[in-house]
């Protein structure tokens, strides 16, 4: 399960996003196990997934930033799901281009319902038209991502929504590197 500090981490990394700009307007769960990748190499190929959205949105002149939590469940198996901002203009492009990224990362033809894509509020370029209303969603969003996490920091926290995690290999989340614990300590933001 996700820990205390894991929580916190999640948390403080949405905030800095929407600080610097890069508010988080897209939630993607992306069902690993379903795609034909194992367990043991979820961790691989959502840091390949990540990799390939940064550099697409910076082809077309944008920064990026994302968290991703790593869940195991029955009837789902491996999976995750990411929150990251990507500009609305651009959403065109990621969904073009993700499922042929599935097949290169998996090595198998993409089967139906293995990504899952949708803007943060329901609406694209909602965090501009109205920043207040994507903020609740995001809140709701984030909740959601935050389920995985333990007794400890559900209380912490004031988390309602729990689900067991289940097992995963190798980190459980994380963040891009622009809005991680060291970007928010040195006050920078440059990196994605």
């Amino acid at each position: 399960s996700l820990s205390a500090a894991q929580v916190s981490n999640l948390i403080a990394a949405t905030e800095h996003a929407s600080a610097i700009g890069l508010p988080l307007t897209r939630m993607i769960t992306v069902h690993w196990e379903s795609a034909g990748v194992v367990l043991a190499d979820m961790a691989r190929a959502t840091g390949r997934f990540t990799d390939l959205m940064a550099k697409l949105l910076a082809r077309h002149g944008s920064r990026t930033a994302w968290l991703w939590v790593h869940e195991n469940g029955s009837g789902k198996g491996g999976h995750c799901h990411l929150l990251a901002h990507v500009p609305a203009d651009l959403v065109p492009a990621l969904s073009a281009l993700q499922r042929g990224w599935l097949r290169s990362i998996s090595g198998k033809p993409y089967r139906a319902r293995v990504i899952h894509s949708k803007p943060i509020g329901g609406r694209l370029g909602l965090e501009a038209g109205n920043p207040e209303l994507h903020a609740i969603n995001l809140e709701a969003a984030l909740a959601y991502f935050l389920k995985g996490a333990g007794r400890e920091a559900a209380s912490c926290f004031g988390l309602e929504r729990l689900e067991p995690g289940g097992r995963v290999i190798g980190k459980r989340c994380g963040t891009s590197q622009n809005i991680g614990a060291k970007a928010r300590k040195s006050g920078t933001s440059d990196c994605i």
